[in-house]
């Protein structure tokens, strides 16, 4: 169903596919970034880039650089850094995830 604005739902953005990409820092064992993924594939995100820091240590370095932190998951959504799942749950509470994932501005 579309919003009164015309632009689709989350549901509806879902069901075309994600338009923006998603980006998610990660290791093997992170309880943290199984939820986060679980909450971004609710939302209708089929395709996660996932860098694995803990195969590729320059990799978490190019992440400390990007955003300052040291813990994953670090995700970014398009050019955006959410942050991480305590970030992407706070997000998706005040209604701005669906707008972020569907390339819309909240």
């Amino acid at each position: 169903m579309r919003a009164d604005d015309g632009a689709p739902d989350a549901q509806e953005a879902g069901a075309a596919g994600m338009k923006v990409p998603v980006t998610m820092y990660t290791t093997a064992v992170c309880g943290y970034c199984v939820q986060a993924e679980r909450l971004l594939r609710a939302k209708g995100v089929h395709d996660i880039v996932k860098v694995r820091v803990d195969l590729e240590p320059a990799r978490r370095l190019e992440m400390m650089e990007k955003t300052g932190r040291r813990t994953v998951p670090q995700i970014w959504i398009g050019d955006t850094h959410v942050g991480g799942y305590d970030d992407l749950v706070a997000l998706d509470r005040a209604g701005g995830l669906a707008p972020l994932l569907s390339g819309r501005t909240a």
